[in-house]
């Protein structure tokens, strides 16, 4: 059994930025907030107060993301969390869900009632008062996506995973300074060698060879594709092997090496999520609500305002069902990537070997956390089949255990 000294801090790349931007759209809130209600007391508007109070719901969702993120932050070498505190924005989000999927009932009950048994509208309060949300709302939303963003290595997403491939190899041959490449940007994977200085090359005097770990060889001949020399063979998975280029007499030898990285929910940051969710539905309920109380005003359709209520509650129900579905699958230790499951899977049995256990899990944004249980006939150790797993970069912790099937006869 293999499970060498690890770090347990599995916290999103952006966790410390995501904290700051939740904390600034809390003040945010809160000032509008009590700005609302002070101002409707003084000025005796109730409807000013309603929202002032409804701005405190969305400020205490931002409050409860806030405080996942502190105190992720501050326990992630907490040695009571055996896998760390990454959950904990999955734990918020979820949460979060759950108000929102309850602020949902509430919004299509009220409408309904309200359907039934009509309300008079004062559309001269009203109508700002909604306008002055969705502006909260919108910079909120800014404010929640500034500097988000995702690193991307060379290389391109297939499924939900994503592959980061060494830098193109720059070659001096006979024919000058080529480069050599995997391309694979909207077409099968394959090579291209690009002249540097414009000279011209001979396609049917280049190949390329490639020697997988395994032994396994490959010679790729190549087409003239205008400025470029391209492949006509494709290039198999895994995108890892010595490749021997041939340009004339001369060869150059070159290693390329493939990261793995798992893409979509797995690098998710559920608890942002959760808070752009509240802003992005509000925002959303309040362009709903502006549409329908100008409608309502202009032709007297006192039945828009509490249709526009039921029509945004769906959408808010939504979003939050599927914030509910995902948060609750990492809770629950579902497989966080099952096409990144089967790949662990092939790279193990690659030379033969059996995987006879494999659970993978999801321990943070951007981490995952696997136990592969195998059966071999050969010597290797467990340090042999971690070095095979190196390529998958989002593995963050691996334990794994080896039966020799050698042993039982001995």
């Amino acid at each position: 059994m293999s499970a060498a000294a690890q770090s347990h801090i599995f916290l999103g790349a952006d966790h410390e930025r995501s904290e700051r931007r939740t904390w600034w759209v809390i003040w945010l809130c809160g000032a509008m907030m009590v700005a609302e209600i002070v101002g409707g007391l003084l000025f005796g508007s109730i409807a000013l107060v309603a929202d002032g109070l409804h701005m405190s719901t969305h400020a205490g969702a931002f409050l409860l993301a806030a405080l996942a993120y502190r105190y992720a932050r501050k326990h992630a070498n907490d040695p009571r969390f055996s896998f760390g505190t990454g959950k904990f924005g999955d734990l918020a989000g979820f949460t979060s869900a759950i108000i929102l999927a309850m602020i949902a009932l509430l919004i299509a009950y009220e409408a309904i009632h309200r359907l039934f048994f009509p309300v008079p509208i004062h559309f001269a309060a009203a109508i700002p008062i909604a306008c002055l949300g969705l502006g909260v709302n919108l910079v909120s939303a800014w404010l929640l996506a500034g500097g988000h963003h995702h690193e991307h290595g060379h290389g391109h997403s297939h499924g939900a995973a994503h592959h980061d491939h060494e830098a193109t190899h720059r070659l001096v041959t006979d024919q000058g300074v080529v480069a050599l490449e995997i391309f694979e940007d909207g077409v099968p994977p394959c090579f291209r060698v690009r002249p540097e200085n414009g000279q011209i090359l001979s396609a049917s005097a280049t190949t390329v060879e490639t020697m997988r770990p395994d032994g396994t060889s490959q010679v790729f001949t190549f087409q003239d594709q205008g400025g470029y020399l391209e492949s006509r063979e494709e290039i198999p998975e895994p995108h890892a092997f010595k490749a021997h280029l041939r340009v004339g007499p001369h060869v150059s030898a070159v290693t390329f090496e493939e990261h793995e990285h798992a893409g979509g929910a797995a690098h998710r940051d559920n608890n942002m999520r959760a808070a752009v969710v509240h802003v992005v539905a509000d925002a959303a309920v309040s362009v709903l609500v502006i549409a329908g109380l100008l409608l309502a005003k202009a032709f007297g359709w006192s039945w828009m305002d509490p249709l526009v209520g039921i029509v945004g509650s769906g959408v808010i129900a939504s979003w939050a069902f599927g914030l509910i579905r995902d948060t609750g699958a990492i809770l629950l230790d579902m497989t966080a990537n099952r096409s990144m499951a089967e790949k662990l899977q092939q790279a193990i049995e690659a030379e033969g070997d059996e995987v006879s256990d494999l659970h993978l899990w999801r321990l943070g944004p951007g981490h995952l956390g696997a136990i592969i249980s195998l059966r071999t006939e050969k010597t290797h150790g467990p340090a042999f089949y971690r070095a095979k797993l190196a390529r998958f970069r989002s593995l963050s912790h691996v334990t794994i255990e080896v039966e020799h099937l050698t042993a039982k006869f001995q």
